[in-house]
């Protein structure tokens, strides 16, 4: 298994894995259909190729050469702090280190910051855990995770890298 930068031949795949992730996650919470809703607009091939694009951003894969098992996006925000948008592993590799490997390279991406952020949906008790036990502290909360107007409370968590 390693990670690399995602290209846009796998972005198909990613977009696989995120529908099949999120509504592992996410269906009990907020229903079948609103997590159709949200993958088709925010997980879609088109919306994933307009990441790679964006200037001071990263975005990876954890590949074993068979199967994408996992992804993130992450982009700097500042002389100081990035930010982590994405951070998924597919539900049947979850549990092997996937994740925190993912969340290594993301904070080795820009050399210079200090701090990285996220937002987490809290009812996904999983993912706060996640982060917590890897050295990410609660500092807010909004009531638009993602995106403006998405209705979707998170957690806002931050690490101090140095």
């Amino acid at each position: 298994m390693w990670i690399r930068t995602a290209s846009t031949e796998d972005l198909e795949t990613i977009s696989a894995m995120l529908t099949e992730t999120w509504h592992d996650t996410y269906d009990q919470i907020y229903g079948r259909e609103k997590v159709a809703e949200l993958t088709g607009a925010w997980h879609s091939v088109a919306a994933l190729k307009q990441r790679m694009n964006k200037p001071r951003s990263e975005f990876i894969v954890c590949d074993d050469g068979a199967e994408i098992s996992g992804m993130a996006y992450v982009t700097q925000v500042d002389g100081e702090t990035s930010m982590l948008h994405q951070l998924y592993v597919r539900p049947t590799t979850q549990g092997q280190g996937i994740g925190q490997k993912l969340l290594v390279e993301v904070e080795a991406c820009f050399p210079d910051v200090r701090k990285i952020r996220l937002e987490v949906e809290e009812a996904n008790e999983r993912a706060v855990k996640f982060y917590g036990d890897n050295g990410f502290k609660k500092v807010g909360t909004t009531p638009d995770c993602g995106v403006k107007g998405s209705g979707i409370p998170a957690v806002i968590m931050e690490k101090v890298i140095w």
